[in-house]
């Protein structure tokens, strides 16, 4: 078996791009030969078929008309980067392509020229961008109305999607509405969720799609059950959906003297900074630092107030034993066992938080029992053996047909 891995970053850059190269390796564990197709980058890692990647597009400098309108249409549908990709479709001759993160750069237009030279496909959802122009689903700082994603395609332009900007708006909804014509997603033989929400975001815009659920996956060989070092945790990017105001306004109503850290950066940093002096800010951490402070965490706290995919923050703070307290919101609730693993609060809600924080502050025993059996949890559902066995089984379903 030939599998074509397809990623418009072939570098490590964030989630998506961790899971791309997790998998990448684990097909050729599992020995089968692994092709590539990208960008050009100058932080690329090493690929023998990077002759075929596409030409780096910056979507972000400055460009005269002419090359912003080119720049436009690529954004849409990128024919250079379907011609090399057929290039490399014709030379390879993969028996399946599997795409992750391949709007914009590369685009959706993609799917078809595998499709047309007979390769199975399948693409990972790790945001909602194949079904909702602003792969985060967010609109005002806001989670959006679910029914803006279906229905009538004014719906694509009736909403500021994206910076309160009506210009980047109007182009994501252009490019929205484009692959919905073109059907390009139609062209998949089957859509990874990580998680059901996900899966039931894709049915909503496209119910015909064949959406298989494989759940993100945490190497646990490499953590182990940490201590109660008596804090709550928050790890992420500082910004408004991630809920860390809130987080702020429900650590400030706990009884006692546990504190908060708050590992990141981020565009709310300054205002945590100056609003809370309750918060200890850690700012950017990395290597045995990063992994000492969340494995000595209390608990972890993810107050999203967006509709997480599968959150690898949660995952994480399991492998070490550490129990959770999310936000009953997008894909978390189904990696927390409400009252056993963790426990889940109201989005955005800061009384509700604060009671869940408490719990866990006033019982030391109560940590260390969630805390164990987020692990346990964790090596039976999450581990990357799991999401390995999966992924092979599907990837052999699909040529048995």
């Amino acid at each position: 078996m030939k599998v074509l891995f397809v990623n418009k970053f072939f570098f490590p850059h964030g989630g998506a791009e961790t899971v791309f190269f997790q998998e990448r390796e684990m097909v050729q564990e599992a020995g089968y030969q692994v092709i590539d197709f990208s960008m050009k980058h100058e932080k690329n890692i090493s690929s023998e078929q990077s002759e075929y990647f596409v030409e780096n597009v910056d979507y972000h400098g400055k460009h005269s008309i002419f090359d912003s309108l080119k720049v436009a249409i690529n954004f849409v549908h990128n024919k250079d980067a379907c011609e090399q990709f057929e290039k490399l479709i014709k030379a390879e001759k993969p028996d399946i392509v599997h795409f992750h993160n391949i709007y914009h750069q590369i685009t959706p237009s993609v799917i078809k020229v595998a499709q047309k030279h007979g390769c199975k496909t399948v693409l990972t959802a790790h945001d909602y961008k194949s079904v909702c122009p602003n792969y985060s689903m967010l609109a005002a700082g806001g989670c959006i109305d679910l029914a803006w994603i279906s229905g009538s395609n004014i719906n694509l332009f009736k909403y500021q999607w994206q910076d309160g900007s009506w210009p980047r708006s109007i182009l994501l909804s252009l490019e929205a509405l484009y692959h919905r014509v073109m059907k390009s997603y139609e062209a998949l033989d089957t859509f990874i969720a990580p998680c059901d929400f996900m899966k039931s975001m894709i049915l909503r815009q496209i119910p015909s799609a064949n959406v298989e659920v494989i759940v993100n996956g945490i190497d646990a060989s490499a953590t182990e059950v940490g201590e109660d070092g008596g804090y709550f945790l928050f790890c992420g990017r500082l910004t408004q959906e991630k809920g860390v105001v809130t987080l702020a306004e429900a650590h400030k109503k706990l009884t006692g003297d546990t504190p908060l850290k708050v590992l990141g950066t981020g565009p709310m940093f300054d205002y945590l900074k100056d609003n809370f002096d309750n918060v200890e800010l850690l700012g950017f951490q990395t290597g045995k630092t990063l992994t000492n402070i969340i494995k000595n965490a209390k608990a972890v706290i993810v107050p999203s107030e967006w509709n997480e995919n599968c959150s690898m923050s949660v995952l994480e703070a399991m492998s070490y034993g550490k129990p959770v307290i999310g936000a009953n919101i997008g894909g978390i609730p189904e990696q927390i066992l409400d009252g056993e693993t963790g426990y889940l609060f109201k989005s955005g809600d800061a009384n509700d938080l604060a009671s869940k924080m408490q719990a866990l502050a006033d019982n030391s025993e109560l940590v260390t029992d969630m805390g164990l059996k987020a692990r346990s949890r964790l090596l039976e559902k999450y581990s990357l053996d799991v999401h390995k066995r999966e992924l092979i089984k599907l990837y052999q379903s699909l040529l048995s047909k």
